[in-house]
């Protein structure tokens, strides 16, 4: 049997990140968790996902540095991203807008509410 396919969801919601995680795991995944940036690149660095699951507004180190510090290092550049905000499209003026998020090399996007099942599919995709 293959090895699970592991997940890391990174997003300062608690209770989002737990239906995520749980959602995933209930998919076959392993799934590890963070609630910033900053937690998330020591994460990455000490074992990394095969795949992100990671929230743009987030205190300390926010999604869009954190996607753009992972693409720019060799180790990480091929981990797929899936990138979430709750940010609406029209709000242009921002950095969180959804230009500045598919802009950036993540992988996929998905503005907030994505349901989880809509977020378990996109990983899915991206890892199988």
């Amino acid at each position: 049997m293959s090895e699970k396919k592991r997940i890391l969801v990174v997003d300062d919601e608690p209770d989002l990140t737990e239906i995520v995680k749980r959602n995933l795991e209930g998919e076959g995944f392993e799934v590890e968790v963070a609630y910033n940036g900053v937690e998330a690149m020591e994460k990455v660095t000490a074992n990394p996902p095969d795949a992100i699951v990671l929230d743009v507004m987030m205190p300390e180190k926010d999604g869009f540095e954190v996607c753009a510090e992972l693409k720019a290092d060799e180790k990480f550049l091929d981990i797929p991203i899936v990138m979430l905000t709750a940010v609406a499209d029209h709000v242009g003026s921002t950095k969180y807008s959804h230009f500045d998020g598919m802009s950036m090399e993540a992988d996929d996007y998905l503005p907030k509410p994505a349901s989880p099942e809509e977020i378990t599919e996109s990983v899915k995709r991206l890892v199988n």
